[in-house]
């Protein structure tokens, strides 16, 4: 089977590239802000929640949330807890927003900060009929289904890949929507993009027998012991 069955043959073809959906930040996910100004100590004090001081030690900065060793949490009512400045609504952003609403934050304690907002925790899931079904980080936080389907070795000769079943969880709600990667319509489809927390599922076709893998598993075993018997045999000859 193959993807794009519809494409012409021999023919070069030329689309506009769909614009790709800006990841916003949800409940659950961790985020990595760093704060730069022209001030060390207040590097420090926003980067750390501690404040280095002249003799060496280091004070808990009393006021704020602390960083996470893994980032800052997104809790349940979309808020993070940050060093200084306590709790900050960043759910329903993007990053670039995200970084605006810190900057106006910070700006009340310094001036200019540099601030950057990254997502560690963008990752998809891709299970079913492919050759590594896992779960996957992207560090760019931008992939589609088929850099997400090469990540996990593609689909196996038995994969349906005109019945892709992708499920979100965004604001609350799960949407499950059936994809044809046979088609070439798929690549401007709202789905082609994924989004964090992604889950592809691939479905096998009916023409797999699920008892397959496992006569395989006890002719394999069979075969290995009667080669150890012969080898015992001839051994004691």
């Amino acid at each position: 089977m193959v993807y794009f069955k519809d494409l012409p043959d021999s023919i070069a073809v030329q689309e506009r590239l769909p614009e790709i959906p800006e990841p916003k930040i949800q409940t659950g996910d961790i985020l990595r802000i760093t704060v730069n100004t022209l001030n060390p100590e207040s590097n420090t004090l926003f980067n750390s929640g501690t404040l280095q001081t002249f003799d060496g030690a280091r004070n808990t900065n009393p006021s704020g949330g602390q960083l996470n060793s893994e980032g800052y949490l997104v809790d349940r009512s979309g808020f993070i807890s940050f060093p200084v400045i306590g709790q900050i609504k960043l759910a329903g952003l993007t990053r670039d927003e995200a970084r605006i609403e810190m900057i106006k934050q910070i700006n009340n304690y310094v001036k200019d900060p540099i601030i950057n907002v990254r997502f560690l925790n963008f990752k998809v899931t891709v299970i079913g009929e492919v050759s590594n079904p896992s779960t996957f980080t992207i560090p760019n936080e931008k992939v589609n289904i088929l850099e997400a389907l090469g990540m996990a070795g593609d689909m196996t000769m038995y994969g349906k890949r005109n019945d892709l079943l992708l499920i979100r969880e965004e604001n609350g709600l799960r949407t499950t929507v059936k994809l044809d990667m046979g088609k070439k319509d798929i690549m401007n489809s709202p789905y082609f993009y994924l989004k964090q927390n992604d889950i592809l599922y691939v479905e096998p076709t009916k023409y797999r027998d699920p008892s397959g893998d496992r006569t395989l598993r006890i002719v394999a075993a069979i075969a290995t012991s009667v080669t150890a018997i012969s080898l015992f045999i001839t051994r004691a000859l």
